[in-house]
């Protein structure tokens, strides 16, 4: 793998609660220099992001429902079409991750399928926080972002007691094939543990690391 393949696998990411707006234009400064999928950022900060972007291919990530899941189907539907119109141009949304527990496939797969028309055609990932969930509550949610015609299952937030595992994404791989996309994000800090993602079926990166990852590549 070339270190441009490597490069279009990243979101580089800042979703800390103290992230300042310099912090932000600085992310979006490396993102442009090394040419990354996207930045993904809080909401509050799509707009600033979509500008200094303006006229490179980086696009802009954002985050919905984020990091508990727990909000309305209604309140991710207004941050999606509010970050939509903002500038972002793909959606990371956390699924329900108490309803996915209580066998609540109805609620969850016209969540997604809420969010997803509300993207208005841009890709959306579902988180599914695979730290808080049996192996068959794992599947579960693989097959319900995939019915809902999402884009991409994604392993986690970053926020919670784990991030992505190497068997999380090698499961997530043997559920929904070639389907869809997995995003591995959480805890990715270096070339060794990024390799083993991709080796493993992770087809995006969600990293606050990605220039130290591509300057020892």
């Amino acid at each position: 793998m070339t270190d441009i393949n490597v490069r279009e696998l990243i979101d580089h990411t800042n979703l800390k609660p103290e992230a300042s707006k310099a912090d932000i234009l600085s992310l979006c400064t490396e993102a442009a220099k090394w040419k990354f999928k996207t930045v993904c950022v809080n909401p509050v900060f799509v707009g600033l992001a979509a500008q200094k972007l303006k006229g490179t291919d980086v696009q802009v990530c954002t985050v919905v429902g984020f990091p508990l899941g727990a909000t309305t189907t209604n309140a991710k539907v207004f941050e999606t079409q509010e970050a939509i119109k903002n500038g972002a141009t793909e959606i990371d949304m956390v699924i329900n991750i108490g309803a996915l527990r209580d066998g609540d496939s109805e609620y969850n797969l016209n969540e997604i399928k809420n969010v997803v028309k509300a993207s208005d055609g841009a890709p959306v990932k579902v988180i599914i926080e695979t730290c808080l969930l049996t192996d068959q509550e794992k599947r579960t949610a693989c097959k319900l972002v995939a019915e809902a015609g999402a884009h991409f299952v994604k392993t986690s937030t970053g926020f919670n007691i784990s991030g992505a595992a190497i068997e999380d994404v090698a499961l997530m791989k043997n559920v929904i094939g070639e389907k869809l996309g997995i995003k591995a994000s959480g805890g990715i800090k270096d070339k060794e543990t990024l390799m083993a993602m991709v080796a493993a079926g992770a087809t995006r990166i969600g990293t606050s690391s990605g220039v130290k990852i591509v300057e020892t590549w």
